[in-house]
Parts: C-alpha cells; sequence; structure tokens
C-alpha cells in the first residue's frame, strides 16, 4: 500500500505542479503567513506543524542541542548539541560553512558563474557591486543548497576578519532544483546578504547567504544589526568581527542556498561533485599548498 509519504514524494517530483504550488501562488503572502505560523508555541500548533514538517522533509533532529521545541520556528533554527560536527583544523582548508547539498560550482569566468548546468548569472548582479564581482574573476566558486529540514545554521569557513555585510532586498523564489531551473537569475531576485570577509593571511573571500520561499528570515549574530537586515537599506555596513574557524555566523528561518566566492588560487576539494551532500566543517575549498 502507498503510504502518505510516498504519495506526496511523488508529487513533488512533477516538475509542473511541484513549481506551481511553491512558486506560482503569493510568495510574500505565503512567507509572511508561515512566518507567523512557525512561532506559535500553543501546543496543538506547534505539534501539528512539527508534524507536518517531518511529513513533507527529511528531518534529523538527533543531533540537536534541545531535544522539546516551544514552536516550529524554535526547531528551525536549532542549536547542534556539542561536538555533532568536526572541523577540519587544516589552515589551508575552507570548511563548508553549512550542512548543504553541493550544487552548480567551477570557476568565475566572464563574469557569470553557474547557476545550474547550462544557465549562468552574471556575478555583479548577485552582489550589486561591479568592482567586487570582478576581484573574484577567475576564482572557484561553489554553491551550497539547505533543504527545509537541515540545520540551518552557518559558520565561519576559517579563521576571519568580517569587513562589511550588505543586506539585498529581494524576492522568496523557491531555491529547489526544479525552481532553479526555471528561473533565469533567480538568487539575484532573492533576499540576500553579501559578507566580506578577510582571511588570516589576507586573502579575501566573500559568502553570499540567499533567502528562500516561506519564513525566509536571515540572521547574524555576529553583527549588531544582524537581527533585521531588512531595517539597514541596502547600507553597506562596516564590521570588524573576528571569528575562528567554524563560529556561528548566523542562521536562516528556512532552507535556502549559500554561494561561496573563494579566494583567489583555491580550487573544490577532490572527490567532490555536484549533488554531493556536505556537513558543515567538512572540506569544501583548499589552498594551493593544501595536501590533497
Amino acid at each position: 500500500m502507498m503510504t502518505l509519504r510516498t504519495a506526496l514524494g511523488r508529487i513533488g517530483a512533477q516538475e509542473d505542479l511541484n513549481f506551481l504550488l511553491t512558486n506560482r501562488l503569493p510568495r510574500r503572502l505565503a512567507t509572511q503567513v508561515m512566518g507567523r505560523i512557525s512561532r506559535i508555541e500553543q501546543p496543538l500548533v506547534r505539534d501539528a506543524s512539527l508534524f507536518l514538517w517531518r511529513l513533507f522533509c527529511d528531518v534529523d533532529l538527533s543531533d540537536a542541542k534541545e531535544t522539546r521545541f516551544k514552536s516550529l520556528h524554535d526547531a528551525f533554527v536549532r542549536e547542534l548539541r556539542p561536538g555533532a560536527r568536526i572541523v577540519d583544523p587544516d589552515p589551508a582548508v575552507l570548511v563548508s560553512p553549512s550542512d548543504a547539498i553541493l550544487g552548480a560550482n567551477g570557476t568565475v569566468w566572464a563574469g557569470q558563474v553557474l547557476q545550474v548546468k547550462g544557465s549562468a548569472y552574471r556575478l555583479a548582479d548577485l552582489l550589486q557591486d561591479e568592482a567586487l564581482a570582478h576581484t573574484h574573476e577567475g576564482c572557484a566558486y561553489a554553491t551550497l543548497r539547505l533543504t527545509a529540514g537541515m540545520y540551518h545554521r552557518f559558520h565561519a569557513p576559517s579563521d576571519l576578519r568580517v569587513d562589511s555585510v550588505r543586506h539585498l532586498w529581494g524576492d522568496t523564489w523557491n531555491v529547489n532544483p526544479i525552481a532553479l531551473k526555471r528561473v533565469e537569475a533567480l538568487f539575484c531576485r532573492n533576499e540576500r546578504a553579501v559578507i566580506r570577509v578577510r582571511l588570516d593571511d589576507g586573502a579575501a573571500m566573500t559568502l553570499v547567504p540567499v533567502a528562500a520561499i516561506l519564513v525566509a528570515g536571515l540572521k547574524l549574530g555576529f553583527l549588531a544589526e544582524g537581527n533585521d537586515l531588512r531595517a539597514t537599506g541596502g547600507r553597506t555596513l562596516p564590521c570588524s568581527a573576528h571569528l575562528t574557524k567554524g563560529a556561528e555566523m548566523g542562521w536562516f528561518e528556512h532552507g535556502s542556498t549559500i554561494v561561496v566566492l573563494a579566494p583567489p588560487g583555491y580550487s573544490l576539494a577532490p572527490g567532490l561533485r555536484e549533488g554531493a551532500r556536505l556537513r558543515m566543517g567538512e572540506r569544501l575549498l583548499l589552498s594551493p599548498g593544501a595536501s590533497r
């Protein structure tokens, strides 16, 4: 007998229906409504929300710091229990800042990066900064997709100093593979933040966390304005926060994406291919002198 989960999975596999359900509804309204529902702490609403979340998503809460949650939102933004992730200590390694599925990756060429195979977008459109995009020409990049059931916090890929943050207002398109195939330059349309950082050796890199449909919130714990980025009006916010490798940077309030733009000379860790599942702290990018 077909289970409900199997039936839902078959619906999700039908591209037209999946795209209609996740992108053709009023995205902003759905996001606002979901944001309010997710924060309700009334036990019946909380339990029903958590049940539906587990039903639709591949959720593993076994590594969470807490075992009980006040609301669906509380579970979304859960912290990990100590020791749940091992961070590669090699200073020549940039680790994955989050649990994720590796998406499009490669080298920035002619100012463009891939969204999916056969579909590129202008890096300057993502960053809203032509000069910054130019500094990443010829450098490696990696797209990390966080699914709705994954651990939603992201961390420093190396010992680093944050130089600046700029929040960019945008839409709330779903960032699943179906939408990425159908919506041109999707990451450039969605709400996002441009985080410029500098490694201990002075090398510059950029992280771009991109929000998505439903809760869509993006918070940065190292920044005074990080709990209300939308109120900053797109201003570039100077910062001098120092973070150690693996230290928490912020969190999404739903599944989303981080575009990682590497310093010059770095390359994707051997053996990684599109579709690979990564855990925060595992090797993502290697410096030229790193052990392979």
